[in-house]
């Protein structure tokens, strides 16, 4: 192996290692923000019974979030889909930001007994009868693999 080579490898690789450095020190220091972003929530939680009217993931802009919460998001996140919840609180009716995790959980037109820290649901227990966690839908190659696996006798069929 000639020298130029042997120069270029090592340089490629000494590239690399600082990439992995960088993002590894990126990492941990987004990893302290959202603890303590996560602690503030958790600090600030309050339970509160509300009716939910509508849920949809749409942008903030459209969502009818105060101006102050869109002025302060930075300008990357402002044009991303967030998932809203359209809700009645007493004879309020609002918009709050839901957790991601939560969404496909939160029942329409139903009544429930919710953990809201500001604008962010954080929780929602069902007040009246069950809260109806919705089947995760499958992929393409999930049900592709799942119908050779059926015909092919690996897999009881349902």
């Amino acid at each position: 192996m000639s020298t130029s080579a042997l120069i270029t490898i090592v340089v490629i690789a000494v590239i690399i290692i600082a990439v992995f450095g960088l993002l590894y020190f990126l990492g941990k220091r987004a990893q302290k923000k959202q603890d303590e972003q996560q602690a503030q929530i958790e600090a600030m939680k309050q339970s509160v019974t509300m009716l939910i009217i509508d849920k949809k993931k749409m942008r903030m802009k459209d969502a009818g979030l105060p101006q102050a919460v869109i002025e302060q998001t930075p300008k990357l996140l402002r044009r991303s889909k967030l998932p809203i919840l359209k809700v009645r609180i007493g004879n309020q009716v609002m918009s709050l930001i839901c957790a991601d995790n939560i969404f496909d959980q939160v029942p329409v037109k139903k009544e429930v007994k919710a953990s809201i820290s500001g604008i962010y649901v954080t929780e929602v227990r069902a007040l009246h009868g069950k809260v109806i966690i919705p089947e995760k839908k499958k992929g393409f190659w999930s049900n592709l693999i799942s119908k050779a696996q059926e015909k092919a006798g690996a897999k009881p069929v349902k």
